[in-house]
């Protein structure tokens, strides 16, 4: 989002007063009203296969309709897409992502690219190089420049330009392990290369973005871990690589509390002076498990704010308010908003072929497709 107020003929209000006149107060509020809660989005990268397997998605009147045009009746403007290399069949891959992105134009929502940098999950706990691309620091720099730069141009090509991407996925531990990896068995911290591939899998989304305005995101799972957060965006600064916004996931029963949450959300935007996305959220609807082969969350889990947001349709819808008024308190205007993770993942599709649909109990969609108060979130603020 823009950090400073265009000064061009945008009128206040009937009396036609230009934003460039306003006192500086004045001007403060507009522009934080412009940029707080600006991303209210989800991740369906789940969505065609779901569908193929033949689920089905009713809004909150009971009406059949198309997963991401429900949300963004809703209010909904933005669609993340995970993007793999070469995973199984009917998985995320670049083909399914450019298809699904033209349905995200089509609902009016904009397009958050995840490219994972590999074949098939990456996460903090594994970030392995695909199979096909080099297996050297410097074959690994010039790939992940020209893959990125392919990437962002074929989806421009087809008339859907990425509008923000992050530069891999929940990268707190590095990318494209062995090279890429920040933390070795040894001891030995990678931080030169790691971020030398961060640069350039940047530069070739600059490259490949056209005259399109694209922001880039470095992501994180540390949302209420302040201390980690700032050991790593400390570092990015120390080896100056270039971002836009910090990215973070927020599952509160691994990342904190809300309150933990407000407390990094207020230090990250005075420390590093960037906006800042929650990419990934999501919160338990119910205990139960719709495909009965064993969730991720279940009753055992730790919720620190369960006596606030319980396990419920109303609690998660509860959970989500919240969310909003965190984000909504962030100084500057700097908390831009939330992405749900996969909130369409009722049973159907399992995370890899033949497993469990892990995280049917995270979803804002009951077991049968019906859409869940917590939708009520996405709305403009």
């Amino acid at each position: 989002m823009p950090s400073s107020l265009s000064r061009r003929g945008f009128l206040a209000g009937a009396g036609g007063i230009a934003l460039a006149t306003l006192v500086p107060s004045q001007a403060h509020a507009a522009q934080k009203a412009k940029t707080t809660l600006s991303i209210r989005g989800a991740d369906l990268s789940f969505l065609p296969q779901l569908e193929e397997a033949g689920v089905r998605y009713r809004d909150l009147a009971g009406r059949v309709r198309p997963a991401e045009q429900i949300l963004a009746h809703e209010g909904a403007n933005y669609m993340r897409l995970r993007v793999w290399i070469d995973p199984p069949a009917g998985y995320s891959d670049k083909a399914r992502a450019l298809a699904l992105a033209k349905r995200a134009k089509k609902a009016g929502m904009k397009i958050l690219l995840d490219p994972h940098y590999c074949d098939f999950w990456a996460d903090p706990g594994k970030q392995p190089i695909p199979a096909s691309w080099p297996t050297d620091l410097a074959g690994l720099t010039a790939k992940i420049k020209n893959y990125t730069r392919s990437l962002v141009r074929d989806f421009a090509a087809q008339g859907t330009p990425v509008d923000l991407i992050q530069i891999g996925n929940e990268v707190t531990n590095g990318i494209l392990w062995p090279v890429g990896q920040l933390y070795l068995p040894d001891g030995t911290q990678q931080w030169e290369a790691f971020t030398d591939l961060l640069k350039a899998g940047t530069e070739g989304a600059l490259e490949g973005c056209g005259g399109h305005r694209l922001k880039t995101m470095l992501h994180i799972d540390k949302g209420g871990r302040m201390g980690d957060t700032q050991w790593f965006f400390d570092n990015i600064a120390k080896y100056d690589v270039p971002y836009d916004i910090i990215g973070q996931s927020y599952y509160p029963m691994w990342h904190g509390s809300m309150a933990e949450l407000q407390a990094n959300l207020v230090d990250s935007a005075g420390r590093y002076g960037k906006p800042i996305l929650l990419a990934e959220v999501s919160y338990p609807w119910t205990f139960e498990d719709g495909d009965g082969r064993g969730n991720i969350v279940g009753p055992d889990a730790y919720l620190p704010d369960v006596d606030r947001f319980p396990a419920t349709p109303q609690g998660q819808a509860a959970f989500y308010e919240a969310l909003r008024g965190v984000l909504a308190q962030v100084p500057g205007g700097k908390g831009l908003g939330f992405m749900a993770w996969e909130p369409e993942w009722i049973p159907g599709v399992g995370w890899q072929p033949g497993a469990e649909a892990s995280n049917d109990n995270l979803t804002q969609f009951d077991f049968t497709g019906r859409a869940l108060p917590s939708i009520r979130s996405y709305r403009r603020p």
